[in-house]
């Protein structure tokens, strides 16, 4: 079989790379790819929003499977028109990808399916937005605890974290100026206090199978500081989330949310990855993404032993509760992003990686390339601002750290940088 995989990052990486291990699969292609899928796959250029390209292209290669990995081209509706046209493609419809292309039909399917999660307003507009904040925070310096957000698509930057009532007005304005179409409407919610964690699910509409439980760092700086970015590392599996309280949110989070969305009529196929804040009430859903987590997608792949092209044909076919679990590399993995300097903000593109080889080639590391390209001579040069998420397994997590930071020193060039501290999280006392 061949397949087709959708997307340029880390994510769709590591979905080549796995799925390439298939005994099934004959090909796999990557639209448009980046330096890393170059080698373990087959690049095409065609940029992943070019919806009538892709399909000419997977109708022209007789592509048995498509997989869309980033967000972009589900909102855009590539899954319904692919359908359409009578190809196998593995992700949810434009209607039913709402719920990471829309804060507010998110926020409402949760009120819906009685789902937890913070309190929140809706506004069409930054004076409307910026008045609520004034009321309810009379005072310039008085504190207020808030998350602003642009309701459409903002490239992982529409979200804002505010503590003050000048903080939250700069939030407003900031998005509404900032982001045009995606900032029509804004949600402001009550901030909620706690961890982060990430669980993945992949659903048919009607079984649910639950990844392992993962947690990112979207902060760029160590200890959880600086400016919000799309990802700094991921690790898997987290203490933070127990068995129990996995099967709590199975069936408080997960199991309401794709009864909603089918009673609803945008019923949901694909991944569906609840972005969790586990307070001291428990977990609340903080949003929903509808497709693999970059980079949780990563190391959960790693651990991964059972064939993936099984699990995502069955999702296709809507009989995912007739195949076996699948397997599980009991030990941990870790995901170490190195980044552009200047990331998240302004960065050059275009520096040689030194070091790619030898990092490979260390036991148990792999590293999936994010933001790189090929150059003339086959040079491999950073291409974007998560420039490589390099993820090592180990026997306990700290041993698994052990091994991606050192795969991390390997590698080379002009202005790298990473943070130093992804999955200290999981020796907090909190989460012993």
């Amino acid at each position: 079989m061949k397949i087709l995989v959708v997307g340029n990052g880390g994510r769709e990486h590591a979905l080549a790379w796995k799925l390439g291990q298939s005994k099934r699969v004959d090909q796999v292609f990557v639209a448009p790819g980046n330096a890393g899928t170059a080698t373990d796959a087959e690049n095409v250029a065609i940029p992943s929003d070019n919806i009538a390209g892709l399909i000419d292209f997977a109708k022209k290669n007789v592509v048995g499977l498509t997989v869309v990995g980033p967000e972009a081209p589900l909102a855009l509706g590539l899954v319904d028109a692919m359908e359409r046209e009578g190809l196998r493609v593995f992700g949810p419809r434009q209607n039913a990808a709402q719920l990471e292309s829309s804060k507010v039909f998110c926020k409402d399917t949760l009120r819906k399916a009685s789902v937890p999660t913070a309190e929140y307003h809706v506004f069409r507009d930054a004076e409307s937005a910026v008045q609520f904040i004034r009321d309810r925070y009379p005072h310039e310096d008085q504190r207020a605890p808030v998350v602003v957000k642009a309701d459409g698509l903002a490239a992982g930057k529409g979200v804002i974290v505010c503590g003050t009532q000048q903080e939250a007005i700069e939030a407003i304005h900031v998005l509404t100026g900032e982001f045009g179409e995606a900032a029509k409407r804004l949600v402001i919610e009550e901030r909620l206090e706690g961890q982060e964690a990430s669980v993945l699910a992949i659903t048919d509409g009607q079984t649910i199978l639950t990844l392992p439980a993962a947690q990112d760092h979207k902060p760029a700086l160590d200890g959880d500081r600086g400016p919000n970015t799309g990802g700094m590392g991921a690790y898997t599996p987290t203490p933070l989330v127990t068995e129990d309280m996995m099967d709590w949110i199975h069936e408080h989070v997960l199991v309401p949310t794709v009864h909603a969305m089918k009673r609803d009529r945008t019923p949901f196929s694909g991944v569906l990855y609840a972005g969790l804040m586990v307070t001291h009430k428990g977990p609340k859903v903080l949003e929903y993404n509808v497709r693999f987590g970059d980079p949780e997608c990563q190391p959960i792949l790693m651990r991964l032993k059972s064939d993936l092209l099984d699990i995502l044909e069955a999702t296709v076919d809507r009989r995912l509760g007739e195949i076996e679990p699948p397997e599980w590399d009991p030990r941990s993995a870790v995901c170490v992003v190195m980044a552009s300097e200047g990331y998240p903000g302004a960065y050059r593109k275009g520096h040689p990686i030194r070091g790619l080889v030898d990092a490979d080639q260390l036991e148990d590391v792999k590293v999936f390339h994010a933001g790189t390209r090929l150059d003339e001579n086959g040079q491999v040069l950073t291409d974007g601002g998560r420039v490589l998420g390099v993820t090592a397994l180990g026997n306990t997590i700290s041993a698994a750290k052990l091994q991606a930071y050192k795969a991390v020193k390997c590698i080379r060039w002009q202005g790298a940088w990473c943070r130093k501290d992804i999955s200290d999280k999981a020796l907090l006392p909190s989460n012993s």
